[in-house]
């Protein structure tokens, strides 16, 4: 893994344009910018019905980041700097494993997250 810091530019969330919730956190490595997230916070709608269904990972993902960061609203993330795992060799917009704190020991890998809440 590799670890750079990053500053959060700006921040995304709502519905991208097939109506699926997410959130994209826009990094600034000093010269280079890239994008984080792009996950599904919610799931598809129940048979029948056209409204999809907000989900236990979605929240969680939510409150993970606001933590990892050190914030309590969304919209104080641009501005923050972050740590930012990626995969190795990948070069400077390899995909992102996890984000992590600053200063603290503390990540949130959105894998994982949802290995914990057993999603596929």
């Amino acid at each position: 893994m590799e670890i750079k810091n990053a500053r959060i530019e700006s921040t995304s969330l709502g519905t991208e344009d097939h109506g699926i919730m997410t959130y994209t956190l826009y990094l600034d490595y000093g010269g280079s910018c890239q994008g984080f997230g792009g996950f599904a916070l919610d799931d598809p709608p129940l048979k029948g019905k056209k409204d999809r269904i907000g989900v236990a990972y979605g929240i969680e993902s939510v409150m993970r980041i606001l933590r990892v960061v050190g914030v309590e609203k969304w919209e104080d993330l641009p501005g923050r700097y972050i740590r930012v795992k990626s995969k190795e060799g990948g070069g400077w917009n390899s995909e992102i494993s996890s984000i992590g704190n600053i200063l603290e020991d503390e990540w949130f890998d959105p894998k994982e997250l949802a290995e914990e809440l057993g999603i596929k």
